[in-house]
């Protein structure tokens, strides 16, 4: 059996309808997954999953906002409804209403960061456990992704709040980890740096921003959502069946350290 192998799997993926989801979705369609396509809007959602079956892969969708536990009660729920199983969860979608020092960030725009991108992960897992432990208990496998960031690693004058949030998802993912491992649930995180999606647009659309970002990048450029889904896919599969409770990192190099053209004029 191939390392990456994900027939007979079911994913279910939050934010999929565009961006980095969308490609994750993809990928595990491509490497034979039933894939869940999630978002607020069904007619995106609806569209990704068009791409998807376009391409031979099996797509269904279910719209939600990650905001309302009834709306993920009913993603687990129909996902199982439609395929009989959950074995993969990837919680892609997130938010960030604000930009600026975190001495100024309203109360409702913290609220709103922490409770999408921390609670609402979690009360998806809670939901989906059951299923993914089950399926586990019949593959010997089941696997939590969560779409982290380098903003949980590094302090920012400009994301603060938003970086507490994704180091927030990082020890859920280790918290995960030792609490279901017996089960033989894994959870891990990644943590891309600046890639090119619509949420990230404000960091890559200005060029003299973007132009910075790449300057200090040992790969001289930002990344492509594509460039993500490789990895949720390790984690998804075989591949990575020794893994649990980690962060993986991708992000050009940047927490690497900064090249020597950066300091050139």
């Amino acid at each position: 059996m191939s390392l990456f192998d994900l027939h007979g799997k079911v994913v279910a993926i939050t934010g999929s309808s565009k961006g980095i989801g969308k490609a994750i979705a993809q990928r595990m369609a491509d490497h034979g997954a039933k894939v869940v396509i999630s978002s607020r809007k069904a007619d995106a959602c609806e569209a990704a999953a068009q791409e998807i079956r376009a391409s031979g892969g099996d797509a269904h969708v279910i719209p939600a906002n990650i905001g309302k536990k009834e709306d993920l009660q009913a993603l687990v729920d129909g996902t199982v409804a439609q395929y009989g199983r959950l074995d993969v969860l990837v919680c892609n979608a997130a938010v960030n209403p604000y930009f600026g020092p975190s001495e100024q960030i309203p109360d409702d725009a913290y609220d709103r960061i922490m409770n999408s991108n921390v609670r609402s992960n979690l009360w998806l897992v809670n939901m989906a456990l059951p299923h993914l432990k089950k399926a586990a208990g019949e593959t010997g496998d089941a696997s939590i992704v969560i779409v982290s960031s380098i903003g949980g690693l590094r302090g920012s004058a400009t994301l603060g709040v938003y970086g507490i949030s994704k180091a927030a998802d990082m020890q859920l993912a280790r918290t995960l980890a030792t609490e279901h491992g017996p089960a033989k649930v894994r959870a891990n995180c990644i943590a891309p740096g600046l890639i090119k999606t619509d949420m990230a647009k404000a960091l890559w659309d200005d060029p003299v921003l973007l132009k910075k970002r790449c300057k200090d990048s040992p790969l001289l450029r930002i990344g492509e959502p594509d460039e993500i889904a490789g990895a949720a896919v390790f984690l998804a599969a075989p591949a990575s069946g020794f893994m649990t409770g980690q962060t993986m990192v991708i992000d050009g190099g940047v927490t690497a350290g900064v090249p020597l053209s950066a300091f050139d004029d």
